[in-house]
């Protein structure tokens, strides 16, 4: 399946609308091949973000860094995914984040002002940006209450339900540092789920 056959596919599938010939064509003259190397940056933190991608193939990280210098991962991203940081991407601020490849990268990108094109002209487009709205929320409202609430144990376990093909794709620091975790207790909970 060629990258713009994999970007089609997942429109349809999440809008569950079909993409017209006019549509499609749209999207290939205004969606770009990127491909970038592991531990290269999509966005780096201070720039705008000019562009969101769509991950066709490989993994990425949004991350920030403290005062002390450690990292604090937001988001692990995976196949058919997006990457962005949307204050950024809309408001044309400076970004606080950092998008870095974590394998070799390959994503079809987008200006902010050809996204409201495809907004307005391609129906599909606009029902997935919905779709994908809502379940951002959703996911943003469940982290919250996940690090406020829940305990490390129930973290992992929730991490495990919703998302196993990170523990394939992902090194345990990674995780942990996205779960709030050190990385010792990480193998600590690790080591009591296989008992």
């Amino acid at each position: 399946m060629s990258n713009f056959e994999t970007l089609f596919y997942y429109i349809q599938e999440t809008s569950g609308k079909l993409l017209s010939e006019d549509d499609k064509h749209l999207l290939m003259a205004h969606f770009k091949p990127k491909k970038l190397r592991k531990r290269q940056y999509f966005l780096q933190e201070g720039d705008v973000c000019k562009y969101i991608g769509f991950i066709v193939k490989g993994s990425a990280r949004t991350f920030t860094v403290d005062d002390k210098g450690h990292e604090h991962i937001l988001k692990l991203s995976l196949e058919n995914w997006w990457i962005v940081d949307f204050e950024s991407f809309y408001l044309l601020t400076p970004s606080r984040f950092n998008i870095e490849a974590l394998e070799n990268l390959e994503v079809l990108q987008s200006t902010n002002a050809q996204i409201e094109e495809f907004l307005k002209h391609i129906p599909a487009f606009s029902a997935m940006s919905n779709v994908i709205s809502q379940n951002n929320t959703i996911a943003t409202q469940k982290r919250m209450q996940a690090a406020m609430i829940y305990t490390a144990e129930e973290r992992y376990e929730d991490l495990i339900s919703n998302y196993p093909q990170f523990l394939q794709r992902f090194p345990q620091n990674m995780i942990a540092s996205y779960l709030g975790l050190s990385p010792e207790t990480l193998s600590r909970l690790k080591k009591n789920s296989f008992k």
